[in-house]
């Protein structure tokens, strides 16, 4: 299992960074850390926290990301709301319908207020495309938090939005939203659609790269098979992403090679290959995903 941020652009999307999530049972077992060959003394780390790790690297590497967004596993994790907050990151993270937030000096669970919603309140946008045609939830969003965080003047603002199924009501998602006051209705609803790019992702790489595709017996090789994987799968979005024809190499000449991609990356340099700012970087919208999934 691993968790993975993916980057979304105008021109796609692809995973960016990765790490190897250890079961807790595992980093209780010395005997079973020394087997896969990772220290005896390795802590058990949530899904969040190493999401977290990530973010933070990525963000301190330079990557030209607009906003944040994952699914309830990460907009339920408060250090991770902490880190964008101090950072001034707008994000979109779901939560679930018991999450607690604050309504003026009284914190209250998020289905509590989604129970207060006339119909009147929601409004109907399209999430994106789909195989079927355009993916169409009805929106509405209140505003959080407490007296002190009402200050009309602050530049970002916290609110609630929900979304649920035109064609099934009873199907919903609240999300946590942190973003300039400014912020448009259709912005927050499309940035809340890149949720599923890391899905895609996944199944991108491991029809064209190989993710999934490896028999290793250590946690190094499993680390280094899906960096790899990465690197690849980072090239080929590269790749799609420009519009300039690809001219073939003359007999002889240099190829850029897999060997050239996994080579150590640049002092003070990102591990992976980021997309360099002021490049359309890979969706209207430039987000970071955050996801989990199996790598085999």
């Amino acid at each position: 299992m691993g968790v993975f941020v993916a980057y979304a652009g105008a021109r796609g999307y692809t995973l960016v960074d990765r790490v190897l999530y250890l079961p807790q049972a595992w980093t209780r077992d010395p005997a079973c850390l020394q087997g896969v060959g990772l220290a005896p003394d390795t802590a058990f780390a949530t899904k969040p926290q190493l999401a977290r790790r990530m973010l933070a690297r990525g963000l301190d590497a330079g990557l030209p990301a607009v906003w944040v967004t994952g699914d309830s596993v990460y907009g339920h994790a408060g250090d991770l709301r902490r880190l964008r907050e101090d950072r001034g990151q707008a994000s979109v993270l779901a939560v679930p319908r018991n999450e607690p937030v604050w309504r003026g000096w009284e914190q209250v669970p998020v289905k509590a207020i989604h129970a207060t919603l006339a119909e009147e309140n929601w409004q109907r946008r399209s999430a994106g495309a789909t195989s079927k045609g355009q993916c169409g939830y009805a929106w509405p969003w209140v505003q959080v938090g407490t007296p002190r965080s009402a200050d009309t003047t602050a530049p970002r603002v916290c609110s609630l939005w929900f979304r649920r199924s035109c064609t099934d009501p009873s199907r919903g998602t609240a999300y946590r939203v942190y973003a300039p006051r400014d912020t448009d209705w259709d912005t927050v609803v499309q940035v809340a659609g890149t949720c599923g790019c890391v899905e895609s992702s996944f199944e991108t790489a491991k029809g064209e790269v190989g993710l999934d595709a490896y028999e290793v017996r250590n946690a190094t090789g499993g680390y280094w098979h899906m960096t790899l994987a990465l690197w690849a799968l980072a090239l080929l979005a590269a790749v799609r992403a420009d519009p300039r024809p690809q001219a073939w190499p003359a007999p002889g000449g240099a190829r850029p090679g897999l060997g050239g991609l996994a080579a150590s990356p640049p002092v003070g340099g990102p591990e992976l290959p980021l997309p360099p700012p002021g490049r359309g970087c890979f969706l209207a919208v430039t987000a970071v995903i955050l996801g989990s999934g199996p790598v085999h």
